[in-house]
């Protein structure tokens, strides 16, 4: 692992008390020279980034209160930028590691584990590797998805991610704090760029990672 650097942190995304807490624990028995924040909701962790610009890992529970499956991994990989982001989750099936990995991902951690593995997974992630297990799981669908979605900017990918939860353009520009005119606007260059006339469509580039949501 590269040399600490002082005032280096590590956020934690989940609002299960014992899982964040234990993690916590672990992280400053071994890896001393870093600071832990934990937020328990995808907004607080937002708010942390806009207050701290020095984090270099964010663990991310799967499932926050505010998140509907990769929406929370969107926003939060918007706001960090290249900072790498872990999913942490109770559900370990191959779909949602290989949708993670497909995502841009750096690892997947297993809520079941023992503390001193997910210590030691976490000391990879920060010495920049990656950390998967093994899936069995075809990736081919989701990996075009993920294609398909690395042509949208961050806030389209929001837009985009709303529309598949149901929500209009009023509720997502509330959302993303700008005007409808703004929403519609990335709405025009959502379908133009993914090469589809309509938001039905547009849904269905983005339905095999709905599906692993679905599946959990």
């Amino acid at each position: 692992m590269g040399r600490l650097v002082a005032g280096d942190r590590i956020l934690v995304a989940d609002d299960h008390p014992l899982i964040h807490e234990g993690i916590q624990l672990a992280i400053r028995a071994r890896y001393p020279g870093y600071h832990v924040d934990v937020a328990e909701t995808i907004a607080q962790a937002e708010q942390l980034i806009a207050r701290h610009r020095d984090y270099r890992l964010l663990l991310l529970d799967y499932m926050l209160p505010d998140s509907n499956g990769f929406s929370g991994f969107f926003r939060l990989q918007h706001a960090l930028g290249k900072v790498p982001i872990a999913i942490i989750s109770a559900h370990g099936n191959d779909q949602i590691v290989a949708a993670s990995q497909a995502l841009g991902a750096a690892g997947f951690l297993s809520k079941s584990r023992p503390l001193d593995e997910i210590a030691s997974a976490i000391g990879q992630l920060l010495a920049g590797k990656l950390v998967f297990p093994p899936v069995q799981a075809s990736t081919d669908d989701i990996v075009d998805a993920r294609n398909r979605l690395d042509l949208l900017s961050g806030a389209q990918k929001r837009v985009l991610l709303a529309l598949a939860k149901g929500e209009l353009n009023k509720q997502i520009a509330g959302d993303l704090g700008v005007s409808e005119a703004t929403v519609k606007a990335h709405l025009s260059a959502i379908f133009k760029k993914l090469g589809v006339t309509n938001r039905t469509q547009a849904i269905l580039v983005i339905q095999p990672l709905l599906e692993v949501t679905e599946r959990v």
